[in-house]
């Protein structure tokens, strides 16, 4: 059986931007069985949209909550989200700010 899937969208601030965050993020999703995305936003803050089970987004946000060498993480917002069709699949990192 299955377990259900939902997705979250979580906003990491600090450093984030220009340390692969983005790269970080896709290496913990994708081992952690997740789709969706990682992307800079213009005001500094990286976002990150998951769709999986909830152990495995809870599992991310404690990766997001960390960060990879380099990051200084201030705080992640987390909220739920609709799961997206288009990013329900793999995770990638999108270069649109």
């Amino acid at each position: 059986m299955r377990e259900e899937q939902s997705a979250r969208r979580y906003y990491v601030s600090g450093i984030v931007q220009g340390v692969r965050f983005r790269h970080f993020a896709n290496s913990a999703a994708l081992r952690l069985g997740l789709a969706g995305y990682a992307r800079n936003l213009a005001d500094g803050r990286v976002e990150v949209y998951a769709v999986g089970t909830p152990a495995a987004l809870t599992a991310l946000r404690s990766e997001l909550e960390r960060g990879p060498r380099g990051a200084s993480v201030e705080h992640v917002a987390e909220e739920k989200a609709a799961i997206e069709g288009n990013f329900s699949a793999t995770f990638s990192i999108e270069y649109d700010a």
